[in-house]
Parts: structure tokens; C-alpha cells; sequence
């Protein structure tokens, strides 16, 4: 299944471009000259998520930005199983084919799991490593077991795939201002339909489905890309990854760590602080 949405030039002025998997075709983006920059999106956005960071980070950097399967433009492959272990695999041949090397990675939400099982098995072509509102181990957290059971029950995998839950509830209320009729509509035309929505349904499952990834995360993070010079870019207001829990195991992982806090940014970071997220990661790397 394929995606038939042209997304409006005046909110996201980039060239689709498009990498055949072997599971499926992947929509991306690719903008700009400079180092390296791979921008992982989490659940229910796509790379759209990341147009004010692309477009102020674009002379500077090459800003690469995939739409995993199941999401955005992206194919809708059938016998695609839409878990974390996939999508990193499918994602890691997308790294290889573009021969990326010496690159900044980062990931928000699944995008940071996504991002590091990617980096883990390239770590000596990974320049720096950025995370926010995220995580990479098993979560321990009963408010996060809860919200994964009870997002892959039958009424709320209902109510996920067929009036399209994770858009209509979840985005307006990980943002610090409701975004746009128009921001809204480019999340809500990439997810038309319930056969459509199976990446989104399947991700909460994963919460707790993906925990021997999670684990092995978990130890590998730290071993292979401990070194790395890290950025953390934390919406404060964020009723999913609080800083509290969270910031102090980043910190952990990564010694060489910089840490930004976007006291006025929820979940959704990169649409309540893209300007404060750009300057960090120039000051960081640039």
C-alpha cells in the first residue's frame, strides 16, 4: 500500500526522494551539504516532524530524514511485521546504501531505540549522537508498562486504527500550543485509513514486545558509542519521558554529554522548539 498525499510546498519545501528496501519503499529527505545529520522520527509523525530543524540547519549540515515504513509517505508493505527490530534493519540498509559515515544521529521518541540499534552495528561511522524525549533500555516505569498494555487492547486498537487515535488525541496533547488545521492536516493524510495506521497500532505493543531489544540496547549503547560527544534536547513538559527518570541515565551512558532543556516544550519537540534544537546541535557539532 502506498501513500497519495503531496504535501504542501509552503510547510515542507523539500525534494521526496525514495530508497527501495527490501521490505518496501521508503520515503526521505535529503537537504543540504555539510556533515551528516539522520533524523529519526518516533510515533505517529514522519519526517515532516523535522522541517523547521531541516530548514534551519540546511546550510550547514545534510539533513537526511526517513519516513520508516508504516509511516509518512512510506509504503504500507503487508507481510511487513512493523516492529522495532524491523525498522531498524530496514533503516540500517537505508544507512548503508547512502554510504553515511561520520554522522550525527538523532532520534526522538522511537526514534531514539530506532536510532541507536542502527548506530550500535556502525558505530565507528557515527560522529555524535543526539536524544530527546526518548529512551533505549527496558522501561521499568508502571505508568509506561500501563499505557503499553492498555494501548494494545482491543478497544484502543480500535480506536487507534479506526478513528486514528495517535494523531487526533496524542499530538495535540504532547505540543505546548495545539498545532495548526494545517500541521495537523499532514499528520492526519499520511494516516488515511486502518490499513494504513498498522505502524502506529504496533508501536505501544512494542513498548514492552521489544524488551530483548531494549535490554540488549540497554548494554551495547554504552560499550559502542559511549564516547561519542552527546547531545540531550529535553521537552520539560513532557508527560511521557519526565527528565526526572530519564536525564540522569542519558547522562550515564554518554560522559561526553551536553544537556538542553526546553523548559517550555512537551513531547513533541521539535514542534515546540525547533530554533532552540537547531542552535543546540550547531553549537554542539557545527
Amino acid at each position: 500500500m502506498s501513500i497519495a498525499f503531496t504535501p504542501d510546498p509552503r510547510l515542507y519545501p523539500f525534494q521526496s526522494r525514495w530508497f527501495d528496501s527490501s521490505q518496501g519503499r521508503m520515503h526521505y529527505l535529503d537537504e543540504g551539504d555539510g556533515p551528516p545529520i539522520l533524523l529519526y522520527h518516533g510515533n505517529p509523525t514522519w519526517s515532516f516532524l523535522y522541517r523547521n530543524i531541516v530548514i534551519a540547519l540546511r546550510d550547514r549540515f545534510r539533513c537526511i530524514a526517513p519516513d520508516y515504513l508504516g509511516f509518512g509517505l512510506s509504503d504500507r508493505p503487508a507481510a511487513f511485521g512493523y516492529t522495532i527490530e524491523e525498522h531498524a534493519r530496514v533503516v540500517g540498509e537505508f544507512v548503508d546504501h547512502l554510504g553515511l559515515d561520520g554522522y550525527l544521529t538523532m532520534g526522538q521518541d522511537w526514534g531514539g531505540p530506532i536510532s541507536m540499534a542502527v548506530a550500535v552495528q556502525r558505530a565507528e561511522r557515527v560522529r555524535g549522537v543526539i536524544l530527546g524525549n526518548t529512551w533505549f533500555w527496558p522501561t521499568s516505569e508502571f505508568t509506561t508498562k500501563m499505557f503499553s498494555r492498555v494501548m494494545s487492547s482491543p478497544p484502543l486498537q480500535y480506536a487507534i486504527l479506526q478513528r486514528n487515535f495517535f494523531v487526533e488525541r496524542l499530538v495535540p496533547a504532547g505540543t505546548a500550543h495545539r498545532p495548526s488545521d494545517a500541521v495537523m492536516a499532514h499528520y492526519r493524510a499520511v494516516q488515511p485509513n486502518p490499513d494504513a495506521r498498522r505502524g502506529v497500532a504496533e508501536m505501544p505493543k512494542q513498548i514492552l514486545a521489544a524488551g530483548p531489544l531494549l535490554a540488549r540496547l540497554a548494554r551495547e549503547v554504552p560499550d559502542k558509542l559511549g564516547t561519542k560527544p552527546a547531545l540531550f534536547v529535553w521537552g520539560m513538559k513532557d508527560f511521557a519521558f519526565r527528565p526526572g527518570p530519564n536525564i540522569p541515565r542519558m547522562r550515564a551512558a554518554f560522559p561526553d554529554h551536553v544537556v538542553v532543556e526546553l523548559p517550555h516544550a512537551k513531547h513533541f519537540i521539535q514542534e515546540d522548539a525547533p530554533d532552540q534544537i537547531a542552535a543546540a546541535i550547531v553549537e554542539r557539532y557545527g
